[in-house]
């Protein structure tokens, strides 16, 4: 296959997809190498960056994904403006920050940092796929540990949890790590603008 159809059948894979996209199933898929993936990749990457185009390609670990560009975002939300849920409340926001600056953890740790119970909160971040169950400690009980998901990434417009933003030396407390996360929330995607937490308590 030639570039240029392999650009525009990854191309139409990743808008008919709606959501990250393996790697490995890419090239499946396509019938080529990873290195020659990941070049195309780039190549529409930069050719919509430099066109200025209404969506991005974006990359998150070892998947793909399509999305709008961050900077029609205003003209994006004023359309969808009715399909727009509530943003982060700040108790979601602190559970959040905790488990993703620790995962995988558990629900008692993150109740020992907060110093307030976080179920109700973990219910909710796991209703919106924003953290998922990743195993359960090997202690009495054993409880279940929480790690970020995909959608965590893909709707803070990051490609791994390295670019989480730095967080203050010696810092342990939620407060402090909320607004560290609060940087990150910032370069949200346009198409992640709207996609957070309900605005609840706990």
């Amino acid at each position: 296959m030639e570039v240029k159809e392999l650009e525009a059948a990854l191309e139409g894979i990743l808008f008919a997809a709606g959501e990250p996209v393996g790697v490995e199933r890419l090239c499946l898929s396509l019938e080529t190498d990873r290195p020659t993936l990941d070049a195309v990749a780039r190549q529409l990457m930069d050719r919509y960056r430099y066109e200025r185009r209404g969506i991005r390609i974006v990359r998150m670990d070892a998947s793909y994904q399509m999305c709008s560009a961050p900077e029609y975002a205003p003209y994006i939300r004023k359309t969808l403006e009715g399909r727009k849920p509530p943003r982060l409340s700040q108790p979601a926001l602190e559970v959040l920050a905790i488990i993703a600056y620790y995962q995988p953890v558990t629900r008692a740790y993150v109740d020992q940092i907060r110093g307030v119970d976080s179920a109700y909160t973990v219910g909710l971040l796991l209703e919106r796929e924003l953290i998922e169950e990743s195993g359960r400690l090997a202690v009495p009980g054993r409880p279940i540990l929480y790690r970020t998901t995909k959608n965590f990434l893909r709707s803070f417009g990051m490609s791994s949890l390295e670019e989480l933003p730095p967080l203050p030396d010696g810092s342990q407390e939620g407060g402090q790590m909320t607004l560290e996360l609060e940087q990150a929330v910032e370069r949200l995607r346009a198409e992640e603008a709207g996609e957070a937490v309900p605005e609840e308590e706990k």
